[in-house]
């Protein structure tokens, strides 16, 4: 469907720049509210990727053209925003990572590439593999699950095509049918545009399963530079009731580190901080219910 040619759409290059716009817009709108009828798959994808996760699995992220990049990008961003370790976020990309900027055209058709990627990053079965293809027929992409598949790891497909390989054989398939693009084929847009607010949701409620959330708040942001110094003084006001005078100190002697400069701000000392949170993996809420109750 996502090659399909509209006949809505065929004088689109003589409308108005205007109409153009409206109708792209629309599709987006339209993109967007197909994700609900996958709501349960995504929650599904979720908790079993979260289970995975608790130890020693990685994520890995499989994918070519614009899918692969939607997922690098996701991928990149859970280090800074929830301090979710580098070596344990796995990128696998159609014609290597220099295909995020140049295409390398025919690498997405290399079905054994991407079976041999899995053996080359020593995949287990502790790993959670999310492969993204709007087509959901990339060779590339299908070797990756199917090797992922013998391996035991636990395999998540996203695809906006149905019937399709992927769908089929990933353990956990979100589908999101958006149908024909406004420009035919250009899966850049309204498929694009769901597999970016899917991987979102995925990769944020997997990071909130593990403990990386509190209250709203990304705790385990790594602070990097001054915006984010003031977003972890105010975290840490907010959480504690404290002063950004306290919080300013609490976050200095916790080298930055937002969960401990929280226990700290509350009385506790660097040392049983990290004890604290250490015995609870990690899970702020955990600790200072260790906290109440030692009191």
């Amino acid at each position: 469907m996502t090659e399909k040619v509209s006949e809505k759409y065929s004088d689109i290059d003589i409308w108005s720049t205007k109409d153009m716009i409206k109708e792209m817009f629309q599709g987006q709108v339209e993109a967007v509210a197909a994700i609900e009828v996958s709501i349960n798959n995504i929650v599904e994808a979720a908790e079993a990727a979260a289970i995975r996760l608790e130890g020693s699995g990685r994520l890995v992220y499989v994918g070519a053209g614009t899918s692969g990049r939607l997922a690098v990008q996701d991928g990149a961003e859970l280090t800074p925003t929830f301090a979710w370790p580098p070596e344990r976020t796995i990128f696998c990309m159609a014609g290597g990572m220099g295909a995020l900027t140049v295409s390398v055209e025919g690498a997405e058709d290399n079905l054994e590439a991407g079976a041999r990627e899995m053996d080359k990053i020593n995949l287990n079965i502790n790993d959670v593999v999310i492969a993204v293809a709007a087509s959901g027929s990339t060779p590339y992409t299908l070797g990756a699950v199917s090797r992922s598949n013998d391996i035991g790891a636990l395999t998540i497909g996203i695809s906006n095509n149905p019937n399709t390989a992927l769908i089929a054989n990933a353990k956990h398939a979100i589908l999101v049918e958006t149908g024909s693009e406004i420009i035919a084929g250009s899966t850049r847009m309204k498929a694009g545009t769901t597999q970016k607010a899917i991987l979102n949701m995925l990769s944020t409620a997997i990071m909130t399963k593990l403990g990386r959330v509190y209250k709203g708040l990304m705790v385990d942001m790594i602070v990097s530079n001054d915006k984010l110094e003031k977003r972890a003084i105010n975290m840490v006001c907010e959480i504690t009731h404290c002063s950004q005078e306290i919080a300013i100190n609490a976050l200095q002697v916790a080298d930055n580190h937002i969960k401990t400069a929280v226990l700290i701000s509350f009385g506790e000392s660097l040392s049983k901080s990290r004890i604290l949170l250490n015995k609870v993996n990690g899970n702020l809420r955990y600790a200072l219910e260790a906290i109440n109750t030692n009191e």
